[in-house]
C-alpha cells in the first residue's frame, strides 16, 4: 500500500517527517510526500472563518498518487456542524485531510513531561494514523487509548496511544 502525504498551504519539513514516520511504523506502507499545494479555491467559509475539510480531501484525490491520499495543512477546518474537526476521513476512501490548527495548544493536561513540540508532534501522528485508519475501512474504537478512538478535544488525543488496539489490528487484516 502507498500513502501519499499532500501538504497544503505552508506545512514544515517536521510536521510531513512526522506524519510519514507514523504512517509508516503503524501501517508498514509506502509513503510519499507530494508537492505543496494552494488551498483549494471554494475552501473558505466567510461565515465560520473556517475552511471546509471535504475540500481538502477532494484536493487529496485529485492530485495525491497513492492507494490513500492525506492533505496535511495547517488551516483550520471543519465539517458540517461541528465546529472544528482535527481531520476528516470517508470510510474505504482514498483521501482524507489533517489540520495542525488546533493541534497547536502546548499544554497536554499534564499527561505527560514532554516538550511543547514533542506533544504537538505526538497528535499529528496520532491525527494522522487515525484518518488514514478510516479510508482503510476502521470505524471510530470505542477503546480510548486507541489511535481509532473519536477525540473532540486535544486532550482526548493525548490519551490515546499512536497505535491500533488488538481489535481494530484484527480489522484490518
Amino acid at each position: 500500500m502507498h500513502v501519499d502525504i499532500v501538504p497544503v498551504g505552508e506545512v514544515s519539513a517536521r510536521v510531513k517527517r512526522e506524519a510519514s514516520s507514523a504512517l509508516r511504523s503503524v501501517y508498514d506502507c509506502d509513503v510519499t510526500i507530494g508537492d505543496g499545494q494552494s488551498i483549494p479555491t471554494g475552501a473558505y467559509d466567510s461565515g465560520r472563518s473556517q475552511y471546509s475539510a471535504e475540500s481538502f480531501i477532494q484536493l487529496a484525490e485529485r492530485v495525491g498518487r497513492g492507494d490513500k491520499n492525506i492533505a496535511i495543512t495547517p488551516q483550520d477546518i471543519f465539517y458540517r456542524r461541528r465546529n472544528y474537526v482535527f481531520g476528516l476521513a470517508y470510510l474505504d476512501g482514498s483521501g482524507s485531510v489533517v489540520s495542525t490548527y488546533r493541534l497547536q495548544t502546548s499544554s497536554d493536561g499534564g499527561f505527560s513531561n514532554k516538550s511543547a513540540s514533542d506533544i504537538v508532534d505526538d497528535r499529528i501522528r496520532k491525527e494522522v494514523v487515525h484518518e488514514i485508519g478510516h479510508t482503510y475501512g476502521l470505524e471510530h474504537c470505542n477503546n480510548n487509548r486507541c489511535v481509532m478512538n473519536f477525540s473532540r478535544t486535544v486532550q482526548k488525543v493525548d490519551i490515546k496511544e499512536e497505535n491500533l488496539c488488538g481489535s481494530c489490528q484484527r480489522r484490518l487484516g
